[in-house]
């Protein structure tokens, strides 16, 4: 059993032909946050042209260069020689998690068979990971998102979906993944409906292994859901430590407009109120029906005036 709270010695194996040589630094950094890299093996095929970009980067961060021939033309030869090591590497008991490095399918079932053993694995390779390696992992980090910069989106652009993020091959905050986060608030709320917000993210790296506020533009998750407030609210509650606040969310109730108020009436100008006044006025007079005028009365002639 893993604990949580200690700095876990993690084993960083990489697959040369499969992950591009300039990410090296960035990736190590990035691993630095989950552990002490104690071990640190790359396994290619060094007597191809292909791999010669390796050489200077491997002395420069300390790794270990293992050797393994191309014994069929068109076939990863890494595959077998790095999964070996990682079960030898397993049985040692001098590790508390593993790092694999590759964007290959074919490391899904090793990365399974280290955590049905206890041990925490953090995937990294490119976008074009298959999604079974991706879900096999605790953790998968995208390679492209390691050097890219990034800075605070604008909300409403975020909200529309309309930004354009730092790196082409990023997507904008789609539905799918304002669902999880919907879902993993429900999971964790209490009766008024706020979940903390670091539990919040660690439920969701457990649901989704490649999730990353990176992916969207965002460095950490608590800006990318400030910028999402159309969906999310956010209560930042204060702690008896000075400048440590706890993070709380809670998925923003919609309040429906009553029918009265979608049937407001118009406003008129008071100009406008007295035209339609006289127009009212005009079409009275001008419909009014005549009076009908009385029969006039003949009287007879008076005979005694005669």
């Amino acid at each position: 059993m893993i604990d949580d709270n200690k700095e876990l010695k993690l084993a960083v194996l990489i697959d040369a032909e499969n992950v591009p040589y300039h990410n090296v630094k960035s990736m190590l950094e990035e691993i630095a946050k989950y552990g002490v890299p104690t071990t640190k093996r790359i396994y290619g095929d060094w007597t191809r042209s292909q791999t010669s970009g390796w050489k200077g980067v491997l002395l420069e961060n300390a790794i270990t260069p293992i050797q393994q021939y191309s014994y069929t033309s068109g076939k990863n030869s890494s595959d077998s020689a790095m999964i070996i090591d990682a079960m030898d590497i397993l049985y040692s008991g001098k590790v508390d998690g593993f790092c694999l490095v590759s964007s290959d399918s074919d490391f899904t079932r090793l990365a399974i068979r280290l955590r049905e053993s206890g041990m925490r694995v953090i995937g990294i390779g490119e976008k074009k990971t298959p999604n079974p390696f991706i879900t096999a992992c605790d953790k998968f980090i995208f390679l492209e998102i390691l050097n890219a910069p990034f800075e605070e989106t604008p909300a409403e652009e975020v909200r529309s979906g309309t930004f354009m993020p730092v790196q082409k091959s990023l997507q904008s905050v789609d539905k799918e993944t304002i669902n999880l986060i919907s879902s993993t608030i429900n999971d964790l709320a209490d009766e008024d409906g706020w979940a903390f917000l670091g539990d919040v993210g660690s439920l969701i790296n457990k649901k989704k292994p490649e999730f990353d506020p990176r992916n969207y533009g965002f460095g950490k998750l608590t800006p990318m859901l400030k910028a999402l407030n159309k969906n999310f609210e956010i209560d930042e509650r204060k702690t008896e430590k000075a400048n440590i606040k706890l993070v709380y969310i809670r998925i923003r109730k919609v309040i429906p407009e009553s029918p009265a108020a979608l049937r407001k009436p118009v406003p008129q100008s008071s100009a406008g109120q007295k035209s339609a006044s006289r127009k009212q006025s005009g079409a009275g007079k001008s419909g009014a029906k005549p009076a009908a005028s009385k029969p006039t009365e003949t009287r007879p002639a008076d005979p005694q005036k005669k």
